[in-house]
């Protein structure tokens, strides 16, 4: 049990709010020093408690160093220096002036817009916090001068933004790739539809929504002297970050680059773009490099604590007894898989996607191996799943970065009534991607 309880006590350490590297880690020596403890019963002395522990560790320095050389985590950092180079160019301010205009004629064209820019910067940057703080800085004092309901407008922005985490390049699908060790290209391919369908039910809410409450998304009346040119302008700021998109993405479908060298062109293309943008300094490159280098730190200091926290779980024989469990439920395949998506759900309201694809999905993976699970299927039922998390009442991420670049007048109930909707639309795409997974070629 040493090891379940470790599990809890570090659930309870985050949900408190202690550093997530520094939890795993000081659990992981906690309970690994009473775990050598009960292993030298009945009669322990401290020299072999010691050596106990020390032997637990021994593998930790080529683990660590296996990290570091881990060629497939090296797009991490090459893809968030992509995502900060082109928020800091002010693609999205230009990509949503231009298709708000364009699409201003229609009823709800603000909102279908804000859908498109947001999977456009998903498969650009895939950085969802920076998509949600754009949109919602950009986007949401819009639509509100408009007239639309904060309900749509707010809901429309964090579900816009959270399109980064299902639509490649996905940091979560390169962490996923790593932890079923499959190749990353093959998650950003078995990606695509289920994330290009997400977008198109929601663009379906917003008309539908939009058709029948046209109080909630009126219609827009564009002066005639922005008439001119208005098409050309769309052109001109769309062409660009989708040929990164198509450069990126695409050399690693047809196979040409894997998708670190495919991270590098897109690092590189992001600069460029920043250039055609005008936006482009030496400043600009140090301070998205030294935003880079503090959030790639944090995923690497929490993937060290999470790779000594599996260690002792393991030790201590914990993942037998968790897989004994899921085995033994009711169902067998379709058991395992509602109790699985339940609990990476229920987690995901309190730790990030980083935590629970080190922690929780190693412990599910075997077990989902040996009931003979696709393991592609099963990552994108996981990537889909932290997606749902991610909008999830009381402690989505996504609603909390909208609400900190949110005029006064829109309170925290509107955010969690607007975003009601696009969870269940997630729900019923997750629901159809695990009962029909042949529709979606996994």
């Amino acid at each position: 049990m040493t090891g379940i309880v470790m599990f809890f006590a570090a659930l309870v350490l985050l949900a408190v709010g202690y550093p997530v590297a520094f939890t795993f880690g000081a659990c992981a020596i906690f309970f690994g020093a009473i775990a050598a403890f009960i292993e030298m019963m009945p009669d322990p002395t401290i020299m072999m408690v010691f050596e106990e522990f020390v032997s637990m560790f021994s593998m930790m320095p080529f683990r660590i160093y296996s990290i570091m050389t881990n060629t497939i985590l090296m797009a991490i950092p090459l893809f968030i220096f992509m995502g900060i180079i082109l928020q800091k160019s002010r693609l999205a301010e230009r990509l949503l002036e231009s298709m708000g205009m364009l699409f201003g004629k229609v009823r709800g064209g603000l909102a279908i817009s804000t859908m498109l820019v947001g999977t456009l910067l998903a498969a650009s940057t895939g950085v969802v916090g920076a998509s949600v703080v754009a949109m919602g800085v950009i986007s949401l004092p819009v639509m509100l001068k408009y007239g639309y309901s904060k309900k749509l407008s707010t809901g429309t922005i964090c579900a816009a933004g959270t399109l980064g985490q299902i639509i490649p390049p996905s940091i979560v699908l390169i962490i996923l790739g790593d932890v079923f060790q499959q190749p990353v290209g093959d998650l950003f391919q078995a990606a695509m539809l289920p994330g290009l369908v997400l977008v198109g039910i929601y663009i379906l809410y917003i008309v539908v929504i939009s058709f029948f409450d046209k109080e909630a998304a009126p219609i827009i009346e564009i002066p005639e002297d922005q008439k001119k040119g208005m098409i050309a302008r769309a052109v001109m700021a769309i062409v660009p970050p989708l040929t990164l998109i198509i450069m990126v993405l695409g050399s690693i479908f047809v196979g040409i680059a894997t998708p670190t060298e495919s991270a590098a062109v897109g690092a590189l293309g992001a600069m460029v773009l920043a250039g055609m943008y005008k936006r482009f300094s030496i400043k600009l490159v140090l301070d998205a490099a030294s935003d880079t280098v503090k959030i790639s730190a944090m995923v690497f200091a929490i993937l060290i604590g999470a790779t000594a926290f599996s260690m002792i779980f393991v030790y201590t024989g914990a993942d037998y007894m968790v897989e004994e469990f899921m085995l033994g439920l009711p169902g067998e395949k379709w058991g395992f898989l509602i109790l699985s998506m339940g609990a990476i759900m229920l987690l995901g309201f309190f730790i990030d996607f980083i935590e629970i694809s080190y922690i929780v999905v190693p412990i599910l993976l075997p077990i989902s191996e040996t009931i003979g699970i696709n393991p592609i299927w099963f990552a994108i039922l996981i990537a889909m799943n932290l997606q749902t998390s991610f909008l999830s009442p009381p402690f989505g991420f996504s609603l909390f970065y909208l609400k900190g670049v949110c005029p006064k007048e829109v309170r925290t109930t509107d955010i969690y009534r607007g975003v009601v909707p696009f969870i269940l639309i997630q729900l019923l795409v997750l629901a159809s991607i695990v009962v029909f997974p042949s529709m979606y070629g996994l």
